[in-house]
């Protein structure tokens, strides 16, 4: 796992904070100074947090739970959706879908719904559908498939959430906070650190700063899946290995019998 590189950061201009006005007293430990009335973010501290969240999520993406990303702003939609789909994490980028964590089993069942409409179009059961309700069922599956089709593989709640933004998404935060999920998110000089579990101070609004933050968590969470499935690789051999032979034991030389 590549440690973040300052310099690194500073051309991506993770260190652009929000206007001096719009700031919350709370982020104050991790803003380095004040420039043409903007906030500039101390980058030696956001190094220092992204690799504390790094680890962090390498060890729950080895544990084999999931990590949740939701972002539905415009500017992180498409690297969240690219850069969770490359590690295969479940992602909302569309309308974060009330009680998506605390009332999980609900949305289970749309996510079924949505599984059970394509077994009617395997099976020909759909063709046997008049054509209005063809349209009908057609528009379901549309409607299902924007909102939840990222997470149709998530049977059970995940690990953790990673958040860019949380004043945009924060009834995710708020769901999260009353399951006790690890938060780990993006937070900008306008929000309070303290919603959150894991905090990396950092520009929340350019797509090239969502894009490097992204880039190093998926890269961490990349590693745990790795060295998940080192382990599992090692236990499938250690099973399958011959047991070692028996040796077996030569009979002792018979003595000479003594001349009478």
């Amino acid at each position: 796992m590549a440690k973040a590189e300052v310099k690194d950061l500073l051309d991506c201009g993770v260190h652009f904070g929000h206007l001096t006005r719009k700031w919350d007293p709370n982020m104050a430990p991790y803003i380095y100074m004040e420039r043409n009335g903007i906030h500039i973010i101390n980058l030696y501290k956001t190094t220092a947090k992204l690799e504390e969240a790094s680890k962090a999520l390498s060890k729950i993406a080895a544990s084999g739970r999931k990590i949740l990303f939701v972002a539905t702003k415009k500017q992180a939609k498409d690297i969240v959706a690219e850069k969770a789909g490359n590690v295969n994490m479940p992602y909302i980028t569309e309308r974060w879908p009330g009680g998506m964590l605390t009332n999980f089993v609900t949305i289970r069942k749309a996510v079924k719904k949505m599984a059970s409409i394509d077994r009617m179009k395997k099976d020909g059961t759909f063709n046997t559908l008049s054509k209005k309700e063809r349209l009908q069922v057609e528009r379901l599956r549309a409607k299902l498939e924007k909102n939840l089709g990222s997470i149709s593989d998530m049977t059970r709640l995940p690990g953790a959430i990673f958040v860019v933004d949380i004043k945009r998404e924060h009834i995710a935060i708020k769901e999260a906070q009353k399951l006790n999920i690890p938060i780990f998110a993006m937070v900008d000089t306008n929000s309070d650190p303290r919603l959150v579990d894991f905090v990396i101070p950092s520009n929340d609004d350019a797509s090239k700063s969502i894009n490097k933050i992204l880039q190093h968590a998926t890269d961490a969470i990349s590693d745990g899946l790795a060295e998940r499935q080192a382990e599992k690789n090692a236990k499938l051999a250690a099973e399958n290995e011959p047991a070692p032979k028996a040796v077996e034991k030569k009979a002792a030389p018979v003595a000479a019998q003594e001349e009478e």
